[in-house]
């Protein structure tokens, strides 16, 4: 793994925190040219807290969440929105989810038990993965969860079978694969043919699948579900997979008189990451998504169905940033000039895996303008490891506190121990007050699981 290469083009932006436009939280403000966000001062935080560490503008995720429900509410009647919780879960996330009214969608047996340890509802949990296993299954069944997304058919059985053990009837959608590909990066498409979710469009197996469902002992066919990718910008393809899903109740409907009540149309639109993107606001997604349904089921003679909608980026990915420390910089002139700090691909993957893109300032001194490129890396075992490639800073010094934007999306989730580092403490923060929602972790964290 390396760093690609240097972007000889780039140009300092000279912009200065408050300038970066929609990247920031919501609360984020400058005084005395020091970041702040939900009125606490981002460089005092990170110097009592220590870092790498995580926080989040509380208000911020607060409000999305209502701008969700609020845009389909008034558009269709007993929509759902479930927070995609893969993009960052913990308790204290779990139970603002809970208070806001949220569905949750869970992958994964570790994300429905931190759900329920945190109280939210069991019926308004949807449970996904492509690869459940057996355990999994059982315990979402006996949990009570809403809904189970069926990813094949031999997930189809297994789930009829374990309900049937448990006498219980399961409710279940099943994935399609709608054929329509997202303008999005290739790792993060999932509704184009070549994809390992859901059931294929091709030579009917989608239809077959969806009759075999309605046929199913101890399960019972409550909606379908699609989800085309992450990150889009783009929101056309949405309507057009609705299309797809439309026509194909109508073809359940017409071949066994089976309405299908629910369409489950998968995540949100994407966020900003830097200053120059142009995102599509909440409002205008539920509005393509509930014009598109409105039309396709006029269009085919179908009743509207229930609708739900599964974001998780566009709630949590900027609300959520992450302070470090400047640790050292090293020039190569000519080349680069690296600013490294205290964490990196541990805290952060995204950018090492996809070469994400993120906006970046000196918390400390966040009413200057960012004179300079530069890229910043972390302090791991790896060429690739960076957090920000030759993007615009403010000049750093060593002890400087920075503050990367833009990362509450998939960044704690996708975290790890490499090099022994330990985990960051996660910091929500609202109305001048911070409270840690998830410790940071310990050497001894490191070794709980070791048997002597």
């Amino acid at each position: 793994m390396a760093l690609p290469a240097p972007n000889k083009d780039a140009v300092a932006d000279n912009r200065t925190t408050m300038e970066l436009g929609k990247v920031l939280p919501k609360t984020a403000n400058v005084i005395d040219g020091h970041l702040f966000v939900g009125g606490v001062d981002m460089v005092e935080l990170a110097r009592t807290q220590g870092t790498a560490m995580y926080v989040y503008d509380e208000e911020d995720l607060r409000d999305r969440m209502r701008q969700y429900r609020t845009a389909f509410d008034k558009r269709c009647e007993n929509a759902g929105v479930a927070y995609a919780s893969k993009a960052f879960l913990n308790k204290a996330m779990a139970r603002i989810a809970k208070e806001e009214g949220m569905h949750l969608d869970v992958s994964g047996g570790g994300e429905l038990a931190i759900a329920l340890a945190a109280g939210f509802p069991a019926d308004r949990i949807v449970v996904h993965g492509n690869s459940k296993t057996e355990l999994e299954l059982t315990e979402a069944i006996q949990a009570g969860a809403g809904r189970i997304v069926v990813d094949s058919i031999t997930e189809l059985e297994r789930i009829s079978r374990i309900a049937g053990e448990l006498g219980k009837v399961q409710d279940v959608f099943l994935r399609i694969t709608p054929g329509v590909e997202a303008d999005t990066h290739d790792y993060i498409k999932t509704g184009c043919e070549d994809s390992k979710f859901g059931f294929t469009m091709r030579d009917d197996f989608a239809f077959e699948s969806v009759l075999a469902a309605i046929s199913a002992e101890n399960v019972r066919l409550a909606g379908l579900h699609m989800h085309i990718g992450s990150q889009i910008l783009k929101l056309e393809p949405f309507a057009e997979a609705i299309d797809v899903m439309i026509e194909l109740f109508a073809r359940v409907k017409e071949a066994c008189g089976y309405e299908i009540d629910e369409l489950d149309v998968g995540g949100g639109p994407g966020v900003a990451y830097q200053a120059e993107d142009v995102p599509a606001v909440i409002d205008e997604f539920a509005r393509i998504v509930t014009d598109a349904l409105n039309a396709s089921c006029e269009k085919y003679g179908v009743a509207v169905p229930r609708v739900l909608c599964e974001p998780g980026r566009s709630i949590v990915a900027t609300p959520g940033i992450t302070l470090y420390t400047v640790g050292t910089i090293k020039n190569l002139p000519g080349i680069r000039k690296f600013v490294a700090v205290d964490g990196g691909m541990s805290d952060n993957i995204r950018t090492a895996l996809y070469h994400a893109s993120y906006e970046a300032t000196v918390a400390n001194k966040a009413d200057q303008p960012r004179t300079q490129i530069v890229t910043i890396v972390g302090k791991h075992c790896e060429s690739g490891d960076a957090v920000v490639l030759d993007g615009s800073l403010q000049e750093a010094q060593p002890g400087d506190v920075v503050c990367v934007f833009g990362t509450g999306a998939y960044c704690h989730s996708m975290s790890s121990n490499y090099n022994g580092n330990v985990r960051p403490a996660v910091v929500f923060v609202k109305d001048g007050q911070a409270r840690v929602v998830s410790r940071r972790q310990t050497y001894a964290d490191l070794m709980a699981c070791d048997v002597d």
